[in-house]
């Protein structure tokens, strides 16, 4: 089979199509033929050499999400079947023309999607949906603050949140055209962080659950912005995980007097079994919203697997909106 390698850890060019021995799903995996892998960010940080995969995920081939269609299940996998359709979560091994997955870890394609849409699903989704409604509580009627709204986390939160029944939803992005996007999928305001203040804009907005992505300077913003009770979920620290602004500083004493949870998670390390009831409380809650029409995958740009070099440079550009996905043809 063809695979996009990372040949060594640097720049997107180290991204190299190699012939490959296809892999053997074992007793509780499905082999899938990809038709379509989602392009992440932490794809992007593995190439650096950022980011080491777990134990038992491929250190070579990237790719965290794929839809296409099983070919061949392990001697345990009873809930599906050669032929079956499905989006699947990976730790690795996406950018291919054959993936292994955990059968506990695919979900049958929402009806009306395409190959390249439900590929765009797996890994923003389980992300939003842990970190947001698991970890966050995120309740109807409350409002809510994602970081980074032009983003795949942030197309997949600002609907969600909407969806499920949110107050008010904030987001940044960083600029017009992207702000206007995120107010069509569903945003109540989007700051341009660009040319405005968020905290400044949303100082008098009540702000109950925050999911960032930016960490840095952001962090004391968040805390004030917060309302008693508030909280604040992290994915990632793309400024850093400290403040480094001025005189600026958290305030813990804030935290106390406001009774905030600060929290966060990473996914791909997560075990089997979590990440099992993750997509049985996903298929539960979040298919019926995408079945419904209630949910817009929003994909930017498409690259044959052999162009996952200049999917990559255009990732680390970030002058996308939406999903960066790689095709087989």
């Amino acid at each position: 089979m063809k695979a996009a390698v990372i040949t060594q850890p640097g720049e997107p060019e180290v991204l190299q199509i190699r012939e490959l021995e296809m892999p053997r799903p074992n007793a509780t995996e499905v082999l899938i033929k990809v038709h379509a892998a989602g392009v992440n960010r932490p794809d992007v940080m593995q190439r650096q050499g950022k980011y080491p995969p777990p134990a038992g995920a491929s250190k070579d081939i990237p790719g965290l999400e794929v839809a296409g269609e099983i070919v061949e299940t392990g001697s345990g996998v009873s809930n599906w079947k050669p032929g079956d359709q499905v989006c699947a979560l990976l730790t690795g091994g996406g950018y291919a023309e054959y993936a292994i997955a955990q059968t506990g870890h695919c979900l049958a394609i929402p009806a009306g999607f395409s190959y390249v849409q439900a590929a765009s699903l797996p890994e923003t989704i389980f992300t939003v949906w842990h970190n947001v409604f698991q970890r966050g509580q995120l309740k109807p009627g409350e409002n809510f603050l994602v970081h980074g709204g032009s983003s795949g986390i942030g197309i997949t939160a600002i609907q969600l949140a909407r969806a499920m029944g949110a107050g008010k939803v904030f987001t940044t992005a960083g600029t017009a055209g992207k702000c206007d996007a995120c107010v069509a999928l569903g945003a109540d305001i989007c700051i341009n962080y660009k040319e405005n203040d968020f905290e400044s804009v949303l100082k008098e907005q009540r702000v109950d659950v925050i999911l960032d992505m930016v960490g840095g300077d952001y962090i004391p913003k968040n805390i004030r912005l917060l309302n008693i009770d508030g909280r604040l979920v992290f994915i990632n620290i793309m400024k850093g995980s400290r403040v480094k602004s001025g005189d600026d500083y958290v305030d813990y004493g804030l935290i106390m007097r406001k009774r905030l949870t600060v929290t966060g998670s990473t996914l791909r390390n997560r075990d089997i079994k979590f990440k099992t009831l993750l997509a049985l409380e996903i298929r539960d809650q979040v298919w019926p919203i995408l079945e419904k029409g209630l949910f817009k995958p929003v994909i930017f740009k498409e690259f044959p697997l052999e162009e996952a070099a200049a999917a990559h440079r255009l990732m680390e550009s970030s002058e996308h909106t939406g999903k960066i996905m790689l095709v087989n043809k």
